[in-house]
């Protein structure tokens, strides 16, 4: 099997969990989506120490999630507001599915603590698998396969949440061997 490159990580989430991984940077994005921007708030609405606050904004800057902006207060000093890119708008769904997840798996006893919905209409919505066509695909249809980055040879296409029986049973297609 291939081995990445010193430093190379391959896998998305992984990546991703670079960046994401801890309680504080996903908290501090969930706060810039709520409109909050200046360093201020996110230390006194999330309680979070001032040195993990600016170590984990800087982090969300270098990865393009945030981006630093200055302005000035009457009578006050230049400071820096965080405010989302593209890239970090891009998230919103991630967070939509970890409250969806959490509201499920994890809930509080006082019901949802915000709710996802169509602006114009109120209606609910959901995060869920959506082909080019616009057809939601559910959970047990979805196939994870290797993709182009992929390092192991060995890897095949597979349903995650396929029901278990006997291999012969399964609903796993073989990736046909390269000539």
């Amino acid at each position: 099997m291939p081995k990445d490159l010193p430093g190379e990580v391959r896998c998305s989430i992984a990546r991703t969990m670079q960046i994401l991984g801890d309680r504080w940077s996903t908290l501090i994005v969930r706060e810039a989506f709520r409109g909050r921007n200046k360093f201020s708030d996110f230390r006194d609405i999330l309680g979070i120490p001032s040195d993990i606050l600016t170590a984990r904004l800087s982090n969300l800057v270098e990865a393009g999630i945030l981006q630093r902006r200055p302005y000035r207060e009457a009578g006050a000093r230049e400071r820096f507001g965080y405010h989302l890119t593209p890239a970090g708008e891009d998230l919103l769904p991630v967070l939509g599915s970890l409250a969806q997840w959490g509201d499920a798996h994890r809930p509080s006893g006082y019901g949802p603590s915000r709710l996802y919905r169509r602006a114009e209409t109120g209606e609910p919505v959901r995060v869920a698998f959506v082909t080019a066509s616009g057809e939601v695909v559910e959970g047990d249809e979805v196939e994870i396969a290797p993709g182009p980055g992929n390092s192991d040879p060995a890897v095949v296409p597979y349903l995650p949440l396929a029901p278990i029986g006997p291999a012969e049973a399964r609903p796993v297609r073989r990736v046909p061997a390269q000539e």
